[in-house]
């Protein structure tokens, strides 16, 4: 069974989330937060598996609930939710820590389907969305001497074997495990193999923080 915590300042944004999780036989609600603070609060009561986020509320917005929450160090996984699918608020959402976003006008099995994935560790953006909205947003990346690091030399990477750097780098540039299967000539129970390790030994929480980590550490420029 999966839980969910709803975070909406929206009541009937909530309900009918709330509707549609409990008609489903592997996902219950245990709780509703109408801004960041009650989320963060909640999260910490309650650790549920994902918190479904609003981004823009009153007081702690869902940016920065998410920041906190992640920080805790708690297995809980936050699913953000956006209007816009290249809002800057989701971007800056992702390197909050979240695992994912979707867009308020996804369809019902896409936000369950969603819920699913990031309870199991996977990314929900899809990676070449991944690519586009880093892309689109890589000025906010962080300036200053520690970006100055040659890249490939960052020492988040320090413990990465060579084909470790390898796999890490076509992650970034929006690859499924599919197509690095095919590619580079591995079976693909291989590559996932090797993805969890990169995941293990960078402290990424999911495959979405990996990518960021790919762009943060220069091993893939913007397009």
């Amino acid at each position: 069974m999966t839980t969910v915590l709803i975070a909406d300042d929206q009541p009937l944004q909530r309900f009918g989330s709330r509707m549609l999780l409990e008609s489903q036989d592997d996902m219950t609600v245990v709780g509703e937060a109408a801004n960041g603070s009650e989320a963060v609060r909640m999260a910490a009561e309650l650790h549920p598996d994902v918190v479904l986020m609003d981004i823009r509320m009153p007081g702690l917005d869902g940016i920065e609930a998410t920041r906190r929450i992640t920080a805790a160090g708690d297995r809980t996984r936050i699913l953000i939710v956006t209007t816009f699918d290249l809002d800057e608020y989701a971007y800056a959402g992702l390197r909050a820590g979240a695992s994912g976003f979707l867009v308020k006008d996804a369809q019902p099995e896409e936000l369950l389907a969603g819920i699913r994935a990031v309870a199991t560790g996977d990314a929900v953006v899809a990676p070449s969305l991944t690519r586009r909205l880093l892309d689109a947003y890589v000025h906010h990346l962080p300036t200053g001497p520690a970006m100055e690091t040659p890249p490939g030399e960052d020492p988040r990477l320090a413990s990465l074997t060579d084909r470790e750097r390898e796999i890490l780098t076509v992650i970034g540039q929006g690859w499924t495990n599919t197509e690095i299967a095919t590619r580079l000539h591995l079976a693909e129970s291989t590559v996932k193999t090797h993805v969890g390790r990169i995941l293990a030994k960078t402290g990424s929480r999911d495959r979405i923080q990996a990518v960021i980590l790919a762009y943060d550490t220069k091993l893939v420029q913007p397009s």
